[in-house]
């Protein structure tokens, strides 16, 4: 599954549709007002996107696309993201999330960010986002010293667990929001941040005590680095930079 080509057959991007428990759809408005026959015909060039498992076509045009492999998106983002870095790079702007545009919590306040930097607990949005970005940061950072990242290539398939989907059906959202003229960056990264505090707790990306590092260690850390991509251009839209360390 690539949002990018379901984008490019249906001319925009998807939304995703339910919460992605069992399985991972979007919904499309595309075909609406085309007829039956239109619908029918977008319909059978949606089926022909690698990683498409069904489309249904509602009585009122809109498309439910179901994807066979929602992890995927991971992979879309980072790839994503590893070219505007190469492009930044080449053309002197800069060099990416990881080194550029990083400061402290201290200096999104002063540049008008939507969150105050205290208190920093759990009951302040804008530190659960902050934080969000600096435990995804140490993730990949414990995953390099561990040699997760070498145990394996990665299998999107392996993000089954219901808070690996449920980052997954946040990740989704990305190039509809992208396309919006109002994609509400900041309770979109609220709901991001929640989820992967979730799944960090709950579906761990490192081994833990004599564990072995496993293809899904592999598959949850590329994750995080996708999670981190993702706030960091959410805060960089809201004018808030990225935090080194909280």
């Amino acid at each position: 599954m690539c949002v990018e080509a379901l984008t490019a057959a249906l001319g925009a991007a998807p939304v995703p549709r339910g919460g992605w428990g069992r399985t991972a759809a979007f919904v499309s408005s595309a075909a609406a007002g085309d007829g039956a026959s239109g619908a029918g015909e977008l319909a059978a060039r949606v089926r022909a996107v690698p990683g498409v498992r069904k489309v249904d076509v509602r009585a009122d045009g809109l498309l439910v696309i179901e994807v066979a492999v929602p992890g995927e998106i991971v992979r879309e983002i980072l790839t994503r993201a590893g070219a505007g870095e190469r492009a930044r790079e080449a053309d002197g702007t800069g060099v990416g999330t990881g080194a550029a545009g990083v400061g402290s919590a201290d200096e999104g306040e002063e540049r008008g960010g939507p969150w105050p930097d205290f208190p920093r607990t759990w009951s302040n949005p804008g530190f659960a986002v902050r934080y969000a970005y600096v435990r995804a940061g140490d993730v990949a950072r414990w995953a390099r010293e561990l040699g997760v990242e070498g145990a394996a290539g990665f299998r999107p398939e392996l993000l089954a667990d219901a808070t690996d989907r449920a980052v997954l059906r946040v990740l989704a959202e990305l190039p509809s929001r992208r396309e919006s003229r109002d994609p509400g960056w900041q309770a979109y990264l609220e709901r991001l941040a929640a989820a992967y505090h979730d799944a960090f707790e709950r579906a761990p990306a490192l081994p833990r005590g004599d564990e072995a590092p496993s293809a899904t260690h592999v598959a949850r850390v590329w994750t995080a680095r996708a999670v981190r991509e993702v706030l960091a251009e959410g805060m960089a839209a809201l004018g808030v930079p990225p935090p080194a360390r909280i």
